[in-house]
């Protein structure tokens, strides 16, 4: 009677209404100061390389690191959301992130950076692990596919925008003054978000049970769909995170000799995910999701392919090509977990979460040793192999499903 009574006072937000529209701009908000922090070491890993004297496996720890334990983190915070709340969860989580970005530019130790980058992961996962969980407990669900696609685009135009400003800024400065406004600038983002945010409506506090917990989690492991989901997530990211952690790599060399700022320009290219992660939401409400998924992995092959000719133009179009593929295919897979899970969606969307960031640490480091031994043709043959079974698991989805 207790949980009757609680379905029946939940109302949902729909689209183009204020609450809708504060949603979407503190989620932004939230999404562009999470993913310019995780993100803006990424463009300037050659730079750490040369500052440091490391290798390009060794550099991109910076950014594994972090991933690795948000993804771990992603397991627990929504659970303790249960308890305490989401919107205190990922407020937290933004100030305490943007405080310790602050603190990593002002370090010269490179073992104490991996050390507080990992630390800013951990308290990412306040936020990437429930912002979705947040948007479908709120959102009316015929709005949801899209409400979603935007959320993933806002985090979009955030790693986007820490990219480029670390390159330039750690051009003409260095990688502390880059660190330093990026913590600024999203600690100003934070307290903007933690203003705009709407209290939750239909969050109810549920207290923590341990073996509810763990039997949900196995429960959400063994369903075949949900657990396919999360192995095309994983290499979805990890496919993602490689090409763009070692794209820079390439271009330093010759014929290209680019610098660390016309490298971090190259991140502009991840704005396509600002119209595909939607656009996909859109096709999946009239087609076949399976279907669009397929083809989304399919344009991130074909965008691997073009990266092979040795012409910049070639490559630019080759890397737009397979952003939009990879953005379309995340927004689907994420939402078709969110919609798919008929309990504990906070947990389901966590295993997601823990799988995606989990592939971007194992393979954006592996992806490493490719590199060192076969340089872009290696890393484009891995990653290649790698979506091809993303593209099997796909089909088999399609048949489950």
């Amino acid at each position: 009677m207790k949980n009757q009574s609680i379905t029946e006072k939940k109302t949902y937000i729909k689209k183009n209404t204020k609450e809708f529209n504060q949603i979407i701009l503190s989620l932004f908000l939230g999404g562009f100061s999470s993913f310019s922090i995780l993100y803006c070491v990424q463009s300037i890993l050659p730079i750490f390389s040369k500052q440091f004297f490391l290798t390009a496996t060794e550099s991109s720890l910076s950014l594994s690191a972090t991933t690795a334990t948000m993804a771990v983190g992603t397991l627990f915070t929504g659970i303790l959301s249960d308890v305490i709340g989401r919107k205190l969860i990922m407020s937290t989580s933004l100030l305490i992130a943007s405080i310790l970005t602050i603190l990593c530019s002002i370090v010269e130790h490179w073992k104490i950076i991996i050390f507080l980058r990992a630390l800013i992961g951990l308290s990412l996962s306040g936020v990437v692990a429930i912002g979705m969980t947040y948007i479908v407990e709120e959102i009316h669900f015929h709005s949801l596919s899209f409400c979603i696609g935007l959320y993933i685009s806002g985090n979009t135009v955030g790693g986007c925008f820490g990219r480029i400003l670390s390159s330039i800024v750690a051009e003409y400065f260095s990688w502390n003054t880059a660190l330093f406004i990026t913590g600024c600038f999203s600690l100003i983002s934070s307290f903007l978000f933690i203003y705009l945010l709407p209290p939750s409506k239909n969050f109810y506090p549920i207290p923590i049970n341990y073996k509810k917990f763990l039997n949900n989690f196995y429960s959400h492991l063994k369903n075949p769909i949900l657990f396919i989901l999360y192995m095309i997530g994983f290499l979805l990211m990890g496919s993602f995170v490689t090409i763009f952690n070692y794209i820079g790599y390439r271009l330093i060399l010759k014929p290209f000799l680019f610098s660390s700022s016309s490298i971090g320009l190259l991140s502009i290219i991840y704005l396509t995910g600002v119209y595909s992660s939607p656009k996909a939401g859109i096709l999946t409400s009239k087609y076949n999701k399976g279907n669009i998924l397929i083809i989304s992995l399919l344009l991130m092959i074909l965008g691997l392919i073009i990266t092979q000719f040795n012409h910049i133009i070639m490559i630019i179009l080759g890397l737009i090509i397979f952003s939009g593929g990879f953005f379309a295919s995340h927004s689907i897979a994420s939402s078709w977990v969110s919609s798919y899970a008929k309990f504990s969606k906070v947990q389901a969307t966590s295993l997601y979460l823990f799988f995606y960031y989990s592939g971007s640490s194992v393979f954006g480091t592996f992806g490493g040793f490719f590199w060192l031994y076969s340089k872009w043709f290696g890393i484009s043959i891995f990653m290649t192999i790698v979506l091809i079974y993303g593209i099997f698991l796909s089909v088999k989805l399609k048949q489950l499903n």
